[in-house]
């Protein structure tokens, strides 16, 4: 889905037409509410991770300073 965006604000940012990227992007944009939407209907309380969340539990790539990247966990 991030790449759908990046595409529509690109073509936004170059003043092209974006009409099909946009019309994918919102389409990706009801599967998710459908699927969250299923999800809670069948029982789900917990609290969603957001983006932030997700960044915290990616690990750490190894490429670059070592004692940077153990500074970082």
């Amino acid at each position: 889905m991030a790449d759908v965006e990046a595409s529509v604000r690109d073509l936004v940012d170059h003043d092209r037409d974006c009409t099909e990227q946009a019309l994918s992007q919102m389409g990706l944009r009801r599967k998710i509410n459908l699927l969250i939407a299923e999800w809670k209907a069948a029982g789900g309380g917990d609290v969603l991770p957001d983006v932030r969340d997700r960044v915290r539990l990616r690990s750490v790539t190894k490429a670059g300073i070592p004692a940077r990247a153990v500074a970082r966990r």
